[in-house]
């Protein structure tokens, strides 16, 4: 049986798909919607097609749609696995194939569709249309039957994490190391390694960190990623004069995310949109007790003062305080009950299992 993965680009998302896919007894096809020079795990064969350059205009459609017919003719798929919503599974959908498997990534479902009233439509659309629908949190799922969709067709599963390699111990070992190279070892670390986009409050970290700094000398902050507010958040650092408290990573391949869970205290998220994030998922596994703010999806990991802690989203002075009261908390409780919360929820090995599952019920028919 041959799937077709079709998606906007490429993310470590895509690739934890992929690489499912290619382990799998499917053969595995990837097309994306706007082409890149992203590798594809072994097993798997990228689809070459013009895709886009720009965001997905109506004007667009005809043209894309028609293209996408060619590729199902040229790949002649079983099944096609096609999200976010309402555009990549909306363009799949147009092309009246069937079955199709339509994905949340949880940003459309969770603000996406109530940004424009296209992504309303489209996702309605979708959801008259899909065999199924995979949600990666419970907050995704309630809102899919709030649209419509119902919900003994939804495949619901945290998209998960290798949790030998992401362990409290092997973070500590890689960490330590690295904290004492830094002269941190008798301070206070938190970690954020969220996208520097609108939808991930990073800028709201930034200004929060600067009240709690000069509360606290003792903090210091990892931002690790970068984004199209990077400009902003480093220029509202700079402002805020403690950029020698902060250590600005970049982007960092997911090999080496290991040294920064290890050296860090506290994991920030301060997501103002979510699904089950994958990098919550992998400092919780490392032990890392975490601040997030209190969006749905955060709320299905995180518990205030079991693993964690929960501030109002958008609230500047609350995260600010929770900083301060987070790292004068004993973290060894919480950091057991993080690991164990990873391990009972986040085993990728075990939720790919789910996917599987979806695709064999849909196959079977």
């Amino acid at each position: 049986m041959r799937i077709l993965y079709f998606t906007r680009s490429n993310s470590v998302h895509d690739q934890r798909f992929l690489k499912a896919l290619a382990d799998s007894p499917y053969e595995g096809i990837c097309l994306r919607l706007y082409p890149g020079d992203y590798p594809v795990p072994e097993g798997i064969r990228l689809v070459a097609w013009p895709g886009l350059k720009a965001e997905l205009a109506l004007t667009d459609l005809p043209t894309v749609v028609r293209e996408f017919k060619c590729v199902l003719d040229q790949v002649k798929p079983d099944l096609v696995h096609a999200g976010p919503l309402h555009d990549v599974a909306y363009l799949a959908m147009l092309s009246g194939f069937h079955p199709l498997v339509a994905m949340s990534w949880g940003f459309d479902l969770m603000k996406d569709v109530d940004t424009k009233l296209t992504n309303m439509i489209n996702t309605r659309l979708v959801f008259e249309r899909a065999t199924r629908l995979i949600v990666d949190a419970q907050c995704s799922a309630d809102r899919a039957v709030t649209l419509g969709y119902p919900a003994e067709k939804i495949c619901r599963f945290p998209w998960g994490i290798d949790l030998e390699y992401f362990s409290p111990e092997a973070a500590a070992r890689a960490g330590q190391a690295w904290r004492e190279q830094q002269g941190w070892l008798d301070k206070k670390v938190l970690l954020c390694l969220r996208s520097w986009e609108p939808n991930y409050g990073v800028d709201d970290l930034a200004r929060a960190f600067i009240k709690a700094a000069h509360t606290n000398p003792d903090l210091r902050l990892i931002l690790l990623n970068d984004g199209s507010q990077a400009k902003e958040i480093r220029q509202i650092l700079h402002d805020g004069g403690i950029l020698s408290k902060v250590y600005f990573g970049d982007k960092v391949a997911n090999e080496d995310l290991l040294k920064y869970y290890g050296a860090a205290d506290v994991y920030v998220s301060p997501s103002h949109v979510d699904g089950s994030s994958v990098s919550l998922m992998e400092a919780l596994a490392c032990g890392l007790p975490a601040l997030v703010s209190d969006i749905p999806a955060n709320k299905e990991w995180v518990w205030q003062d079991v693993n964690g802690w929960i501030y109002p989203d958008g609230n500047i002075k609350a995260l600010a305080q929770r900083m301060l009261d987070a790292v004068e908390t004993a973290f060894e409780p919480m950091k057991i009950v993080a690991r164990n919360v990873a391990l009972s929820k986040a085993d990728w090995r075990k939720n790919v299992q789910m996917l599987y599952r979806c695709y064999k019920e849909v196959l079977n028919g």
